[in-house]
Protein backbone atom coordinates (compact mmCIF):
# COMPACT_ATOMS: atom_id res chain seq x y z
CA UNK A 1 0.00 0.00 0.00
CA UNK A 2 1.24 3.29 -0.80
CA UNK A 3 -0.24 6.40 1.40
CA UNK A 4 0.17 10.38 0.30
CA UNK A 5 -0.35 13.20 1.94
CA UNK A 6 -1.76 15.97 0.10
CA UNK A 7 -1.69 19.01 2.46
CA UNK A 8 -4.55 21.38 1.11
CA UNK A 9 -5.91 24.71 1.83
CA UNK A 10 -2.98 27.26 2.31
CA UNK A 11 -1.15 27.51 5.38
CA UNK A 12 -3.89 27.11 7.41
CA UNK A 13 -5.16 24.36 5.32
CA UNK A 14 -5.41 20.58 6.56
CA UNK A 15 -3.60 17.39 5.68
CA UNK A 16 -5.70 14.87 3.66
CA UNK A 17 -3.90 11.55 2.81
CA UNK A 18 -4.52 9.46 -0.03
CA UNK A 19 -3.68 5.51 0.03
CA UNK A 20 -3.68 2.67 -2.62
CA UNK A 21 -3.16 -0.63 -3.01
CA UNK A 22 -1.18 -2.91 -5.70
CA UNK A 23 -4.53 -3.11 -7.50
CA UNK A 24 -5.07 0.81 -7.78
CA UNK A 25 -7.99 0.95 -5.39
CA UNK A 26 -8.35 4.00 -3.00
CA UNK A 27 -9.33 6.03 -0.61
CA UNK A 28 -8.97 9.09 1.10
CA UNK A 29 -8.80 10.59 4.12
CA UNK A 30 -10.34 13.71 4.81
CA UNK A 31 -9.95 16.13 1.80
CA UNK A 32 -10.35 19.34 3.26
CA UNK A 33 -10.76 21.51 0.85
CA UNK A 34 -11.61 20.97 -2.99
CA UNK A 35 -8.19 21.02 -4.85
CA UNK A 36 -6.97 19.71 -8.23
CA UNK A 37 -4.58 17.63 -7.75
CA UNK A 38 -6.83 15.23 -6.57
CA UNK A 39 -8.65 14.01 -9.80
CA UNK A 40 -4.79 14.70 -11.47
CA UNK A 41 -3.38 12.07 -9.02
CA UNK A 42 -5.99 9.50 -9.70
CA UNK A 43 -5.71 9.68 -13.02
CA UNK A 44 -2.37 9.87 -13.46
CA UNK A 45 -2.12 7.09 -11.06
CA UNK A 46 -5.17 5.45 -12.33
CA UNK A 47 -7.07 4.84 -9.25
CA UNK A 48 -10.34 3.78 -8.67
CA UNK A 49 -11.40 5.96 -5.65
CA UNK A 50 -14.06 3.82 -3.81
CA UNK A 51 -13.91 5.77 -0.74
CA UNK A 52 -13.60 9.01 1.13
CA UNK A 53 -13.39 8.65 4.90
CA UNK A 54 -14.02 11.42 7.20
CA UNK A 55 -12.04 11.54 11.03
CA UNK A 56 -15.30 14.61 11.39
CA UNK A 57 -17.20 16.87 10.13
CA UNK A 58 -15.46 20.36 10.39
CA UNK A 59 -15.44 22.09 6.90
CA UNK A 60 -11.52 21.76 6.39
CA UNK A 61 -12.20 18.24 6.51
CA UNK A 62 -15.44 17.82 4.22
CA UNK A 63 -14.45 20.60 1.80
CA UNK A 64 -13.65 18.57 -1.07
CA UNK A 65 -16.09 15.97 -0.53
CA UNK A 66 -18.75 16.84 -2.75
CA UNK A 67 -16.36 17.33 -5.68
CA UNK A 68 -15.12 14.09 -4.95
CA UNK A 69 -18.22 12.37 -4.86
CA UNK A 70 -19.31 13.67 -7.89
CA UNK A 71 -16.57 12.69 -9.72
CA UNK A 72 -16.31 9.01 -8.68
CA UNK A 73 -19.02 8.13 -7.26
CA UNK A 74 -16.94 7.09 -4.15
CA UNK A 75 -18.72 6.01 -0.21
CA UNK A 76 -18.90 8.77 1.89
CA UNK A 77 -18.24 7.44 5.61
CA UNK A 78 -18.18 9.53 8.77
CA UNK A 79 -18.72 9.20 12.48
CA UNK A 80 -22.27 8.61 13.08
CA UNK A 81 -22.34 11.62 15.47
CA UNK A 82 -20.78 14.01 13.04
CA UNK A 83 -23.47 12.89 10.01
CA UNK A 84 -25.56 16.54 9.93
CA UNK A 85 -22.24 18.38 9.66
CA UNK A 86 -21.71 17.15 5.99
CA UNK A 87 -24.75 19.73 4.94
CA UNK A 88 -25.04 21.87 8.17
CA UNK A 89 -22.85 25.10 7.77
CA UNK A 90 -23.55 26.08 10.91
CA UNK A 91 -22.05 22.74 12.31
CA UNK A 92 -19.27 22.19 10.23
CA UNK A 93 -18.40 25.80 10.94
CA UNK A 94 -16.99 27.08 7.00
CA UNK A 95 -20.75 27.26 5.35
CA UNK A 96 -20.25 23.94 3.22
CA UNK A 97 -22.68 22.36 2.00
CA UNK A 98 -21.74 18.62 1.01
CA UNK A 99 -23.68 15.61 0.20
CA UNK A 100 -25.09 13.10 2.68
CA UNK A 101 -22.77 9.73 4.07
CA UNK A 102 -23.35 6.93 2.44
CA UNK A 103 -22.24 4.93 5.55
CA UNK A 104 -22.07 5.70 9.40
CA UNK A 105 -19.79 4.21 11.64
CA UNK A 106 -19.63 4.02 15.39
CA UNK A 107 -16.88 2.30 18.08
CA UNK A 108 -15.25 -0.79 17.03
CA UNK A 109 -16.93 -0.88 12.91
CA UNK A 110 -14.05 -2.68 10.98
CA UNK A 111 -13.90 -0.90 7.07
CA UNK A 112 -12.41 -3.54 4.57
CA UNK A 113 -10.29 -0.36 2.34
CA UNK A 114 -8.22 -2.99 0.29
CA UNK A 115 -9.40 -7.18 -0.39
CA UNK A 116 -7.80 -7.87 3.19
CA UNK A 117 -7.00 -5.07 4.74
CA UNK A 118 -9.26 -3.47 7.65
CA UNK A 119 -9.18 -0.33 9.47
CA UNK A 120 -10.69 -0.25 13.00
CA UNK A 121 -13.01 3.15 13.80
CA UNK A 122 -11.73 4.32 17.11
CA UNK A 123 -14.42 6.74 18.96
CA UNK A 124 -12.51 10.11 20.27
CA UNK A 125 -14.50 12.36 21.03
CA UNK A 126 -13.29 15.86 22.28
CA UNK A 127 -13.23 18.33 19.06
CA UNK A 128 -16.92 17.48 17.85
CA UNK A 129 -18.54 14.83 19.69
CA UNK A 130 -17.93 12.05 16.89
CA UNK A 131 -14.82 12.68 16.51
CA UNK A 132 -13.07 9.39 15.56
CA UNK A 133 -9.47 8.25 14.41
CA UNK A 134 -9.29 5.21 11.69
CA UNK A 135 -6.46 2.48 13.40
CA UNK A 136 -4.80 0.32 11.09
CA UNK A 137 -1.78 -2.25 12.19
CA UNK A 138 0.56 0.15 10.57
CA UNK A 139 -0.72 3.51 10.80
CA UNK A 140 -3.03 5.77 12.62
CA UNK A 141 -5.27 8.49 10.98
CA UNK A 142 -6.00 11.00 14.17
CA UNK A 143 -8.09 13.94 12.54
CA UNK A 144 -8.02 16.72 14.87
CA UNK A 145 -7.70 14.89 18.13
CA UNK A 146 -3.80 14.26 18.19
CA UNK A 147 -1.30 16.61 16.48
CA UNK A 148 2.45 16.62 16.01
CA UNK A 149 3.22 18.52 19.32
CA UNK A 150 -0.30 19.67 20.15
CA UNK A 151 -3.85 18.53 20.15
CA UNK A 152 -7.10 19.26 18.65
CA UNK A 153 -8.99 22.61 20.08
CA UNK A 154 -12.50 21.47 22.58
CA UNK A 155 -13.67 24.79 22.65
CA UNK A 156 -15.92 24.45 19.22
CA UNK A 157 -19.43 23.65 19.33
CA UNK A 158 -19.47 19.53 20.59
CA UNK A 159 -16.21 19.66 21.87
CA UNK A 160 -15.35 18.62 25.34
CA UNK A 161 -11.97 19.20 27.17
CA UNK A 162 -13.12 16.47 29.40
CA UNK A 163 -13.66 13.89 27.03
CA UNK A 164 -10.59 15.10 24.77
CA UNK A 165 -8.73 14.01 28.01
CA UNK A 166 -10.32 10.63 28.04
CA UNK A 167 -9.58 10.09 24.21
CA UNK A 168 -6.48 11.20 24.67
CA UNK A 169 -5.26 8.83 27.20
CA UNK A 170 -7.28 5.85 25.40
CA UNK A 171 -4.58 6.84 22.32
CA UNK A 172 -1.65 6.74 24.27
CA UNK A 173 -2.30 3.01 25.20
CA UNK A 174 -1.46 2.27 21.56
CA UNK A 175 2.02 0.51 20.48
CA UNK A 176 4.74 3.54 20.90
CA UNK A 177 6.07 2.86 17.31
CA UNK A 178 2.96 3.36 15.87
CA UNK A 179 2.45 6.32 12.85
CA UNK A 180 0.26 9.18 13.25
CA UNK A 181 -1.28 10.58 10.52
CA UNK A 182 -2.60 14.09 11.84
CA UNK A 183 -4.81 16.56 10.13
CA UNK A 184 -2.58 19.05 10.62
CA UNK A 185 1.16 19.59 10.62
CA UNK A 186 3.92 17.22 10.66
CA UNK A 187 3.73 13.26 10.94
CA UNK A 188 4.48 12.13 14.31
CA UNK A 189 4.17 8.54 16.43
CA UNK A 190 2.05 7.70 19.91
CA UNK A 191 5.71 7.68 21.49
CA UNK A 192 6.81 10.83 20.48
CA UNK A 193 4.21 12.25 21.77
CA UNK A 194 4.22 10.86 24.85
CA UNK A 195 7.46 11.61 25.60
CA UNK A 196 7.15 15.63 24.19
CA UNK A 197 4.07 16.44 23.86
CA UNK A 198 3.57 18.93 26.95
CA UNK A 199 -0.62 18.58 26.41
CA UNK A 200 -0.54 15.29 26.56
CA UNK A 201 1.32 15.52 29.94
CA UNK A 202 -1.54 18.00 31.29
CA UNK A 203 -4.33 15.86 30.40
CA UNK A 204 -3.47 12.80 30.91
CA UNK A 205 -1.64 12.43 34.16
Amino acid sequence: MKILKIPVGGPSGSNSYLAWDDDKNAVIFDPGFPDPRFKQILEEEGLNLQKILLTHGHYDHIGGVKELKELTGAEIIIPEADKEFLTNPELNLGFVNSVPADRLVSEGDEIEIFPGYKLKVLETPGHTEGSACYLADDFLVSGDVLFNGSIGRTDFPGGSTAKMSQSLKRLMELDDNLPVLPGHGENTTIGYEKRYNPFIKMMTT
